[in-house]
Protein backbone atom coordinates (compact mmCIF):
# COMPACT_ATOMS: atom_id res chain seq x y z
CA UNK A 1 0.00 0.00 0.00
CA UNK A 2 1.52 3.30 -1.10
CA UNK A 3 2.44 5.71 1.66
CA UNK A 4 2.19 3.02 4.36
CA UNK A 5 4.84 3.52 7.04
CA UNK A 6 6.57 0.24 7.99
CA UNK A 7 7.80 0.09 11.58
CA UNK A 8 10.38 -2.63 12.14
CA UNK A 9 11.44 -3.95 15.56
CA UNK A 10 14.22 -6.34 16.52
CA UNK A 11 13.69 -9.18 18.99
CA UNK A 12 14.48 -7.07 22.06
CA UNK A 13 12.23 -4.21 20.98
CA UNK A 14 9.41 -6.66 20.25
CA UNK A 15 9.79 -8.16 23.72
CA UNK A 16 9.84 -4.69 25.28
CA UNK A 17 6.58 -3.79 23.55
CA UNK A 18 5.10 -7.11 24.69
CA UNK A 19 5.97 -6.47 28.34
CA UNK A 20 4.56 -2.92 28.18
CA UNK A 21 1.30 -4.28 26.71
CA UNK A 22 1.21 -6.93 29.43
CA UNK A 23 1.16 -4.17 32.05
CA UNK A 24 -1.44 -2.28 30.04
CA UNK A 25 -3.54 -5.45 30.14
CA UNK A 26 -3.08 -5.76 33.91
CA UNK A 27 -4.18 -2.15 34.36
CA UNK A 28 -7.28 -2.52 32.16
CA UNK A 29 -8.24 -5.78 33.85
CA UNK A 30 -8.48 -3.94 37.18
CA UNK A 31 -10.39 -1.01 35.72
CA UNK A 32 -12.89 -2.77 33.42
CA UNK A 33 -15.49 -4.88 35.20
CA UNK A 34 -16.12 -7.15 32.19
CA UNK A 35 -12.49 -8.31 32.10
CA UNK A 36 -12.42 -8.96 35.85
CA UNK A 37 -15.80 -10.70 35.89
CA UNK A 38 -14.95 -13.14 33.12
CA UNK A 39 -11.31 -13.67 34.13
CA UNK A 40 -9.89 -12.47 30.81
CA UNK A 41 -6.09 -12.87 31.12
CA UNK A 42 -4.02 -9.67 31.14
CA UNK A 43 -1.79 -10.86 28.24
CA UNK A 44 -4.92 -11.39 26.12
CA UNK A 45 -6.26 -7.91 26.93
CA UNK A 46 -3.01 -6.10 26.21
CA UNK A 47 -2.05 -8.24 23.25
CA UNK A 48 -5.38 -8.01 21.46
CA UNK A 49 -5.53 -4.26 22.12
CA UNK A 50 -2.23 -3.82 20.30
CA UNK A 51 -3.43 -6.10 17.48
CA UNK A 52 -6.59 -3.99 17.10
CA UNK A 53 -4.55 -0.76 17.02
CA UNK A 54 -2.31 -2.34 14.38
CA UNK A 55 -5.40 -3.37 12.40
CA UNK A 56 -6.76 0.19 12.40
CA UNK A 57 -3.41 1.66 11.39
CA UNK A 58 -3.02 -0.85 8.57
CA UNK A 59 -6.58 -0.57 7.24
CA UNK A 60 -6.33 3.21 7.45
CA UNK A 61 -3.19 3.18 5.32
CA UNK A 62 -1.14 4.82 8.08
CA UNK A 63 1.40 2.26 9.31
CA UNK A 64 2.19 -1.43 9.72
CA UNK A 65 4.55 -3.33 12.01
CA UNK A 66 7.17 -5.92 11.08
CA UNK A 67 8.28 -7.53 14.32
CA UNK A 68 11.11 -9.94 15.01
CA UNK A 69 9.54 -12.81 16.99
CA UNK A 70 12.75 -14.76 17.61
CA UNK A 71 12.18 -14.85 21.38
CA UNK A 72 8.57 -16.06 21.17
CA UNK A 73 9.50 -19.74 20.83
CA UNK A 74 12.02 -19.77 23.72
CA UNK A 75 9.49 -18.23 26.12
CA UNK A 76 6.93 -20.79 24.95
CA UNK A 77 9.35 -23.65 25.58
CA UNK A 78 10.06 -22.36 29.09
CA UNK A 79 6.35 -22.30 29.92
CA UNK A 80 5.52 -25.80 28.70
CA UNK A 81 8.62 -27.37 30.18
CA UNK A 82 7.70 -26.00 33.61
CA UNK A 83 4.41 -27.92 33.30
CA UNK A 84 6.46 -31.09 32.94
CA UNK A 85 8.52 -30.12 35.99
CA UNK A 86 5.31 -29.77 37.97
CA UNK A 87 4.07 -33.26 37.09
CA UNK A 88 5.11 -34.95 40.32
CA UNK A 89 3.55 -38.43 40.44
CA UNK A 90 3.47 -38.41 44.25
CA UNK A 91 1.33 -35.26 44.21
CA UNK A 92 -1.01 -36.79 41.67
CA UNK A 93 -1.49 -39.89 43.80
CA UNK A 94 -2.90 -37.74 46.62
CA UNK A 95 -5.85 -36.93 44.40
CA UNK A 96 -7.00 -40.51 44.70
CA UNK A 97 -9.98 -41.98 42.90
CA UNK A 98 -11.70 -38.63 42.31
CA UNK A 99 -8.65 -37.25 40.54
CA UNK A 100 -8.38 -40.26 38.24
CA UNK A 101 -12.09 -40.24 37.35
CA UNK A 102 -12.09 -36.51 36.62
CA UNK A 103 -8.93 -36.86 34.54
CA UNK A 104 -10.57 -39.68 32.57
CA UNK A 105 -13.71 -37.72 31.73
CA UNK A 106 -11.57 -34.69 30.88
CA UNK A 107 -9.69 -36.89 28.42
CA UNK A 108 -13.02 -37.97 26.89
CA UNK A 109 -13.90 -34.28 26.54
CA UNK A 110 -10.63 -33.60 24.71
CA UNK A 111 -11.36 -36.35 22.19
CA UNK A 112 -14.95 -35.18 21.79
CA UNK A 113 -13.92 -31.59 21.12
CA UNK A 114 -11.61 -32.68 18.32
CA UNK A 115 -14.18 -35.00 16.76
CA UNK A 116 -16.83 -32.25 16.86
CA UNK A 117 -14.43 -29.61 15.56
CA UNK A 118 -12.89 -31.57 12.71
CA UNK A 119 -16.13 -33.31 11.75
CA UNK A 120 -18.15 -30.11 11.65
CA UNK A 121 -15.40 -28.37 9.66
CA UNK A 122 -15.71 -30.98 6.93
CA UNK A 123 -19.53 -30.84 6.97
CA UNK A 124 -19.45 -27.09 6.26
CA UNK A 125 -16.75 -27.51 3.61
CA UNK A 126 -13.76 -26.22 5.55
CA UNK A 127 -10.23 -27.50 6.12
CA UNK A 128 -10.35 -30.08 8.93
CA UNK A 129 -7.41 -28.24 10.52
CA UNK A 130 -9.78 -25.33 11.17
CA UNK A 131 -11.84 -27.75 13.25
CA UNK A 132 -8.74 -28.91 15.09
CA UNK A 133 -7.83 -25.26 15.78
CA UNK A 134 -11.33 -24.80 17.23
CA UNK A 135 -11.09 -28.11 19.11
CA UNK A 136 -9.09 -29.07 22.18
CA UNK A 137 -6.11 -26.99 21.04
CA UNK A 138 -8.00 -23.87 22.06
CA UNK A 139 -10.82 -25.18 24.25
CA UNK A 140 -9.10 -27.37 26.86
CA UNK A 141 -5.70 -26.09 25.74
CA UNK A 142 -6.43 -22.37 26.09
CA UNK A 143 -4.19 -19.57 24.85
CA UNK A 144 -0.93 -21.29 25.71
CA UNK A 145 -1.57 -24.34 23.56
CA UNK A 146 -3.20 -22.17 20.89
CA UNK A 147 -0.12 -20.02 20.54
CA UNK A 148 2.14 -23.06 20.47
CA UNK A 149 0.17 -24.93 17.80
CA UNK A 150 -0.69 -21.92 15.63
CA UNK A 151 2.53 -21.94 13.58
CA UNK A 152 2.36 -25.74 13.27
CA UNK A 153 -1.18 -25.52 11.88
CA UNK A 154 0.04 -23.01 9.31
CA UNK A 155 2.86 -25.35 8.28
CA UNK A 156 0.35 -28.17 7.89
CA UNK A 157 -1.85 -26.13 5.58
CA UNK A 158 -4.20 -23.90 7.60
CA UNK A 159 -3.88 -20.27 6.50
CA UNK A 160 -3.62 -17.82 9.43
CA UNK A 161 -3.54 -20.77 11.84
CA UNK A 162 -2.09 -18.75 14.69
CA UNK A 163 -4.63 -15.94 14.32
CA UNK A 164 -7.50 -18.44 14.19
CA UNK A 165 -6.25 -20.37 17.21
CA UNK A 166 -5.74 -17.34 19.44
CA UNK A 167 -9.09 -15.84 18.46
CA UNK A 168 -10.83 -19.17 19.19
CA UNK A 169 -9.10 -19.39 22.57
CA UNK A 170 -10.39 -15.93 23.48
CA UNK A 171 -13.93 -16.95 22.50
CA UNK A 172 -13.56 -20.03 24.69
CA UNK A 173 -12.41 -18.05 27.73
CA UNK A 174 -15.47 -15.79 27.52
CA UNK A 175 -18.02 -18.53 26.88
CA UNK A 176 -16.51 -20.89 29.47
CA UNK A 177 -16.86 -18.15 32.07
CA UNK A 178 -20.43 -17.36 30.98
CA UNK A 179 -21.82 -20.90 31.16
CA UNK A 180 -19.97 -22.29 34.20
CA UNK A 181 -21.90 -20.53 36.98
CA UNK A 182 -25.35 -21.19 35.47
CA UNK A 183 -24.56 -24.89 34.91
CA UNK A 184 -23.41 -25.42 38.50
CA UNK A 185 -26.28 -23.39 39.96
CA UNK A 186 -28.89 -25.21 37.86
CA UNK A 187 -27.67 -28.60 39.08
CA UNK A 188 -27.64 -27.48 42.72
CA UNK A 189 -31.17 -26.10 42.52
CA UNK A 190 -32.61 -29.01 40.55
CA UNK A 191 -31.27 -31.67 42.93
CA UNK A 192 -31.50 -29.53 46.10
CA UNK A 193 -27.84 -30.14 46.89
CA UNK A 194 -26.05 -28.95 50.02
CA UNK A 195 -22.32 -28.60 50.82
CA UNK A 196 -20.74 -31.57 52.55
CA UNK A 197 -19.54 -31.08 56.12
CA UNK A 198 -16.82 -33.63 55.55
CA UNK A 199 -13.41 -32.20 54.68
CA UNK A 200 -11.27 -33.77 51.98
CA UNK A 201 -8.57 -35.57 53.92
CA UNK A 202 -7.62 -36.29 57.47
CA UNK A 203 -4.16 -34.98 56.73
CA UNK A 204 -5.25 -31.38 57.10
CA UNK A 205 -6.43 -31.85 60.71
CA UNK A 206 -4.08 -30.31 63.22
CA UNK A 207 -1.52 -29.24 60.67
CA UNK A 208 -1.45 -25.63 61.85
CA UNK A 209 1.25 -26.33 64.38
CA UNK A 210 3.36 -28.18 61.82
CA UNK A 211 3.60 -25.33 59.32
CA UNK A 212 7.23 -24.48 58.64
CA UNK A 213 8.22 -21.31 56.84
CA UNK A 214 10.01 -21.99 53.58
CA UNK A 215 13.37 -20.32 52.96
CA UNK A 216 13.54 -17.35 50.65
CA UNK A 217 14.05 -18.10 46.98
CA UNK A 218 17.59 -17.62 45.72
CA UNK A 219 19.07 -17.13 42.28
CA UNK A 220 20.42 -20.67 42.60
CA UNK A 221 16.91 -22.13 42.65
CA UNK A 222 15.99 -20.26 39.47
CA UNK A 223 19.26 -21.31 37.81
CA UNK A 224 18.53 -24.94 38.63
CA UNK A 225 15.08 -24.68 37.04
CA UNK A 226 16.50 -23.01 33.92
CA UNK A 227 19.25 -25.64 33.70
CA UNK A 228 16.72 -28.48 33.66
CA UNK A 229 14.49 -26.57 31.22
CA UNK A 230 17.24 -26.04 28.66
CA UNK A 231 18.53 -29.60 28.96
CA UNK A 232 14.97 -30.91 28.52
CA UNK A 233 14.44 -28.69 25.47
CA UNK A 234 17.73 -29.89 23.94
CA UNK A 235 16.88 -33.56 24.50
CA UNK A 236 13.34 -32.90 23.27
CA UNK A 237 14.65 -31.64 19.93
CA UNK A 238 16.61 -34.88 19.51
CA UNK A 239 13.55 -36.99 20.38
CA UNK A 240 11.34 -35.02 17.98
CA UNK A 241 13.73 -35.63 15.07
CA UNK A 242 14.13 -39.30 15.95
CA UNK A 243 10.37 -39.91 16.02
CA UNK A 244 9.82 -38.03 12.75
CA UNK A 245 12.46 -40.16 11.03
CA UNK A 246 11.44 -43.55 12.42
CA UNK A 247 7.69 -43.46 13.23
CA UNK A 248 4.75 -42.62 10.99
CA UNK A 249 0.94 -42.71 11.28
CA UNK A 250 -0.99 -43.56 8.11
CA UNK A 251 2.15 -42.82 6.13
CA UNK A 252 2.68 -39.40 7.73
CA UNK A 253 5.82 -38.90 9.88
CA UNK A 254 4.96 -38.44 13.57
CA UNK A 255 5.19 -34.71 14.18
CA UNK A 256 5.64 -34.47 17.95
CA UNK A 257 5.95 -30.79 18.90
CA UNK A 258 9.27 -29.95 20.52
CA UNK A 259 7.59 -28.56 23.61
CA UNK A 260 5.80 -31.89 24.17
CA UNK A 261 9.09 -33.75 23.97
CA UNK A 262 10.62 -31.24 26.41
CA UNK A 263 7.69 -31.77 28.81
CA UNK A 264 8.29 -35.51 28.70
CA UNK A 265 11.95 -35.19 29.65
CA UNK A 266 11.13 -32.65 32.39
CA UNK A 267 8.53 -35.03 33.81
CA UNK A 268 11.03 -37.90 33.79
CA UNK A 269 13.58 -35.74 35.60
CA UNK A 270 11.26 -34.53 38.37
CA UNK A 271 10.15 -38.11 39.10
CA UNK A 272 13.65 -39.63 39.10
CA UNK A 273 16.72 -37.47 39.83
CA UNK A 274 14.47 -34.66 41.00
CA UNK A 275 13.45 -36.71 44.04
CA UNK A 276 16.96 -36.41 45.46
CA UNK A 277 17.61 -33.36 47.60
CA UNK A 278 20.59 -32.25 45.53
CA UNK A 279 18.56 -32.10 42.31
CA UNK A 280 15.15 -31.22 43.78
CA UNK A 281 13.28 -28.38 42.05
CA UNK A 282 11.74 -25.61 44.13
CA UNK A 283 8.21 -25.46 42.70
CA UNK A 284 7.94 -21.78 43.65
CA UNK A 285 10.82 -20.98 41.30
CA UNK A 286 9.34 -23.29 38.68
CA UNK A 287 5.95 -21.55 38.91
CA UNK A 288 7.52 -18.10 38.53
CA UNK A 289 9.52 -19.20 35.49
CA UNK A 290 6.34 -20.68 33.99
CA UNK A 291 4.34 -17.50 34.59
CA UNK A 292 7.01 -15.33 32.98
CA UNK A 293 7.33 -17.69 30.02
CA UNK A 294 3.56 -17.87 29.41
CA UNK A 295 2.86 -14.16 29.80
CA UNK A 296 5.61 -12.91 27.50
CA UNK A 297 5.13 -15.67 24.92
CA UNK A 298 1.40 -15.00 24.78
CA UNK A 299 1.71 -11.24 24.42
CA UNK A 300 4.34 -11.56 21.67
CA UNK A 301 2.03 -13.98 19.84
CA UNK A 302 -0.91 -11.58 20.13
CA UNK A 303 0.79 -8.28 19.28
CA UNK A 304 2.09 -9.80 16.05
CA UNK A 305 -1.33 -10.99 14.85
CA UNK A 306 -2.71 -9.78 11.54
CA UNK A 307 -6.45 -9.73 12.26
CA UNK A 308 -7.31 -9.11 8.61
CA UNK A 309 -6.59 -12.81 8.07
CA UNK A 310 -9.68 -13.78 10.10
CA UNK A 311 -12.10 -12.40 7.53
CA UNK A 312 -12.16 -15.52 5.34
CA UNK A 313 -12.97 -17.99 8.16
CA UNK A 314 -14.90 -15.91 10.72
CA UNK A 315 -18.32 -17.44 9.88
CA UNK A 316 -17.24 -21.12 9.90
CA UNK A 317 -15.25 -20.51 13.08
CA UNK A 318 -18.28 -19.21 14.93
CA UNK A 319 -20.37 -22.20 13.84
CA UNK A 320 -17.79 -24.61 15.24
CA UNK A 321 -17.20 -22.61 18.42
CA UNK A 322 -20.89 -22.35 19.27
CA UNK A 323 -21.14 -26.12 18.73
CA UNK A 324 -18.25 -26.53 21.20
CA UNK A 325 -20.14 -24.38 23.69
CA UNK A 326 -23.20 -26.64 23.41
CA UNK A 327 -20.99 -29.73 23.79
CA UNK A 328 -19.30 -28.30 26.89
CA UNK A 329 -22.61 -27.37 28.51
CA UNK A 330 -24.18 -30.80 27.93
CA UNK A 331 -21.00 -32.68 28.89
CA UNK A 332 -20.66 -30.79 32.17
CA UNK A 333 -24.36 -31.06 33.04
CA UNK A 334 -24.90 -34.71 32.25
CA UNK A 335 -21.54 -36.51 32.13
CA UNK A 336 -19.37 -34.67 34.67
CA UNK A 337 -22.11 -34.28 37.28
CA UNK A 338 -23.30 -37.89 37.03
CA UNK A 339 -19.88 -39.56 36.85
CA UNK A 340 -18.43 -37.48 39.70
CA UNK A 341 -21.15 -38.62 42.10
CA UNK A 342 -24.27 -36.45 41.69
CA UNK A 343 -23.49 -34.55 44.92
CA UNK A 344 -22.79 -30.90 45.71
CA UNK A 345 -19.07 -31.15 44.90
CA UNK A 346 -19.94 -32.81 41.58
CA UNK A 347 -22.18 -29.85 40.70
CA UNK A 348 -19.41 -27.38 41.54
CA UNK A 349 -16.96 -29.45 39.49
CA UNK A 350 -19.38 -29.33 36.55
CA UNK A 351 -19.38 -25.54 36.71
CA UNK A 352 -15.60 -25.47 37.01
CA UNK A 353 -15.17 -27.88 34.12
CA UNK A 354 -16.86 -25.36 31.83
CA UNK A 355 -14.09 -22.93 32.74
CA UNK A 356 -11.05 -25.05 32.04
CA UNK A 357 -12.79 -27.04 29.30
CA UNK A 358 -13.12 -23.85 27.27
CA UNK A 359 -10.49 -21.62 28.83
CA UNK A 360 -8.04 -22.24 31.63
CA UNK A 361 -7.78 -23.35 35.25
CA UNK A 362 -8.19 -19.80 36.54
CA UNK A 363 -11.51 -19.53 34.68
CA UNK A 364 -12.58 -22.79 36.32
CA UNK A 365 -11.66 -21.50 39.76
CA UNK A 366 -13.50 -18.25 39.10
CA UNK A 367 -16.61 -20.23 38.14
CA UNK A 368 -16.35 -22.32 41.29
CA UNK A 369 -15.77 -19.22 43.41
CA UNK A 370 -19.02 -17.71 42.19
CA UNK A 371 -20.91 -20.92 43.03
CA UNK A 372 -19.19 -21.25 46.42
CA UNK A 373 -20.08 -17.68 47.40
CA UNK A 374 -23.73 -18.42 46.72
CA UNK A 375 -24.11 -21.97 48.08
CA UNK A 376 -21.12 -22.82 50.28
CA UNK A 377 -17.70 -24.56 50.20
CA UNK A 378 -16.79 -27.51 47.97
CA UNK A 379 -13.37 -28.70 49.20
CA UNK A 380 -13.22 -31.87 47.07
CA UNK A 381 -13.91 -29.91 43.90
CA UNK A 382 -11.22 -27.36 44.78
CA UNK A 383 -8.72 -30.15 45.38
CA UNK A 384 -9.41 -32.22 42.26
CA UNK A 385 -9.87 -29.64 39.50
CA UNK A 386 -6.59 -27.68 39.87
CA UNK A 387 -4.59 -30.92 39.84
CA UNK A 388 -6.18 -31.96 36.55
CA UNK A 389 -6.32 -28.51 34.99
CA UNK A 390 -2.86 -27.31 36.01
CA UNK A 391 -0.79 -29.94 34.23
CA UNK A 392 -2.25 -33.45 33.95
CA UNK A 393 -4.75 -32.68 31.21
CA UNK A 394 -2.26 -30.44 29.38
CA UNK A 395 0.11 -33.36 28.89
CA UNK A 396 -2.67 -35.69 27.72
CA UNK A 397 -4.17 -32.99 25.49
CA UNK A 398 -1.03 -32.32 23.49
CA UNK A 399 -0.54 -36.04 22.88
CA UNK A 400 -4.13 -36.40 21.64
CA UNK A 401 -3.83 -33.28 19.47
CA UNK A 402 -0.67 -34.73 17.93
CA UNK A 403 -2.56 -37.90 17.05
CA UNK A 404 -5.49 -36.03 15.48
CA UNK A 405 -3.11 -33.81 13.54
CA UNK A 406 -1.61 -36.88 11.88
CA UNK A 407 -4.99 -38.18 10.67
CA UNK A 408 -6.52 -34.97 9.32
CA UNK A 409 -9.09 -35.59 6.58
Amino acid sequence: MDGLLTIQTNMMQTTAIAIVMLYVGKFLRKKVGFFERFCIPAPVIGGFLFALIHLLLKVGGIATFEMDTTLKAPFMMVFFTTIGLGANIETLKKGGKGFLIFLLISTVLVVGQNIIGMGLAKVIGQNSLLGLACGSITMVGGHGTAGAWGPTLEEMGLPAGEVVALAAATFGVIMGSLIGGPVGSALIKKHNLKPSKEFMTEEVEGTESKVVAKPHLTSGEFLKVLCVIFISVGLGAILKNFLAEHISIAGTPLNLPEYVAAMIFAGIFVNTLGKQETFAIDQRANDICGDIGLNIFLVIALITLDLTQLKAVAGPMLIILFAQTVLMTLFAYFVCFIVMGRDYDAAVLAGGMCGFGMGATYNALANMDSIKEEYGPAPKAYFILPMVGAFAIDIINVLIITGFAQIQF
